[in-house]
């Protein structure tokens, strides 16, 4: 089958099998007959304020049914989806509007007429299919136009590791690109989506023993959390219906990964290594990575890696450097509001990391977030999957603050959540001794160079909804 515009995948779903439930959500479901007619009411509206074909609407709305509705309706003008978190602070979501150019922002305080028709609307698609912002891990997120077309063959899967026919639960935020991708381009190629408003662990099981999912994308602070449920919590749990879990976005942990890889076993578990940009990919399965231990995999879809040295010479294998990509197919995106770094079609998401003589690559951390203390390179990653082990921590973030002695010493702030502390933590003392706590449990697992000298204690999440975290809000 050619490609066809996504309106006419929706208006041929709803033609074909106007009962099927696409999507459910907390506050209900959609049939495939109520989103044609639905996203035909969201199109007029927007029209009617000014939106035309490769316009960018902004999208600022939570996980839920009025999310993929508002989406569908945009791509049935011609227009393309630029999806932003709810939860952004108003100058930095103004400040990424003004140079997206958007047209328009619909978020909870949009008020839509949904008085007009809901009738087949004139078929139309962008030039783009999508415009999300990049994590903002580093920095203020930057806009990401893609270069695809909002064109598709829906009798094609998505990539050749997600299934054709799957139900799909939908657990991250639909604003991060990942989750926006799979669950969108999902929905058009033959899965039914289970659309969760927030991440939650338990929900997460709740919903695949519900539901019977097939296919579930994580990331791994969202799997650490699922492991550190207690064991009952986990084994009430049906897990039989997963065909596929697969995670991307960050670092994951070797014993994370091979706790997954025992418990729902390792040819179940796909790792991809990819950015929002797509300039390049590689996979894994989880069978294939026990022989390869730490790696994430070796590229596909067209995609060539090389690992470069300061001077932009490419490294030996097992030798460290700058992670950089190029895919077939030409540019993959354009930058809106910020200089594109591809140097002669290949691009670099400022990883470190290393190709083995097998081809795999390994990727170690960020280039932004390397600490040099006395001359010594310490990857935050490392530091922080130790005090992820301990069984109080839900999250850490690790980072470098200047030193006059050592050019940076290592730092780090842990996320104890809703813990309760033992006798030994009372209310007064507790977050001083879980520190000092911390510092000691570091002595006996990293080397002298890698532990840090301070550690906070926090209550709150310090990653995002997508996993990321902005080092430098953490440090002086």
């Amino acid at each position: 089958m050619s490609r066809v515009s996504f309106a006419q995948v929706f208006a041929d779903l709803a033609q074909v099998s106007p009962d099927r439930v696409l999507v459910t959500a907390d506050e209900g479901t959609l049939t495939a007959g109520q989103l044609h007619r639905g996203s035909n009411r969201w199109a007029r509206d927007l029209a009617a304020h000014g939106v035309g074909r490769n316009d960018l609407v902004s999208v600022a709305l939570p996980n839920g049914l009025l999310f993929i509705e508002v989406c569908v309706a945009i791509w049935k003008l011609g227009a393309t989806p630029q999806p932003l978190s709810p939860k952004l602070p108003a100058e930095t979501r103004s400040a990424i509007i003004e140079v997206a150019g958007s047209v328009l922002l619909v978020d909870a305080d949009y008020r839509p007429d949904l008085s007009f028709g809901d009738d087949d609307l004139p078929d139309a698609w962008a030039d783009s299919w999508k415009a999300p912002t990049s994590s903002g891990s580093t920095g203020t997120p930057k806009i990401v136009r893609a270069a695809a077309p909002a064109l598709i063959d829906p009798s094609q899967p998505v990539a050749a590791f997600i299934p054709q026919q799957a139900v799909q639960l939908v657990s991250g935020p639909l604003f991060h690109s990942a989750t926006f991708t799979y669950a969108f381009r999902g929905l058009m190629t033959g899965h039914t989506l289970v659309v969760l408003p927030r991440f939650d662990e338990r929900r997460v099981l709740e919903a695949i023993t519900e539901h019977r999912v097939s296919w579930l994308l994580l990331v791994p602070t969202m799997m650490h959390r699922i492991r550190r449920l207690p064991a009952v919590d986990r084994d009430r749990a049906d897990l039989r219906s997963i065909e596929t879990l697969l995670h991307l976005g960050a670092p994951c942990a070797p014993d994370l990964k091979r706790f997954f890889c025992d418990w729902l076993g390792a040819e179940r578990i796909i790792e991809v290594y990819a950015g929002t940009e797509s300039s390049g990919l590689t996979m894994i399965r989880g069978d294939e990575w026990l022989d390869h231990p730490g790696s994430v995999g070796r590229p596909i879809g067209g995609s060539r890696f090389e690992v470069r040295d300061v001077d932009g010479a490419p490294c030996p294998p097992d030798v460290v450097g700058e992670v950089w990509m190029t895919r077939s197919g030409g540019p993959s995106y354009q930058y809106l509001g910020a200089p594109d770094r591809r140097v002669d079609g290949w691009d670099s998401l400022g990883d470190l990391g290393y190709l083995d003589a097998d081809g795999y690559l390994y990727v170690l951390d960020r280039r932004d977030d390397l600490i040099i203390t006395g001359g010594e390179n310490v990857y935050p990653a490392e530091v922080e999957r130790v005090l992820e082990q301990h069984p109080l921590v839900r999250s850490a973030v690790a980072y470098g603050v200047p030193d006059d002695d050592l050019g940076q010493r290592v730092e780090a702030v842990v996320d104890i959540g809703g813990a309760t502390f033992s006798t030994a933590h009372d209310a007064s003392t507790g977050t001083e001794q879980l520190a000092s706590e911390m510092l000691g449990w570091c002595r006996e697992r990293l080397e002298p160079t890698k532990r840090p000298r301070a550690i906070r204690v926090a209550t709150e999440p310090l990653r995002n909804d997508a996993g990321k975290a902005n080092r430098s809000t953490f440090g002086p």
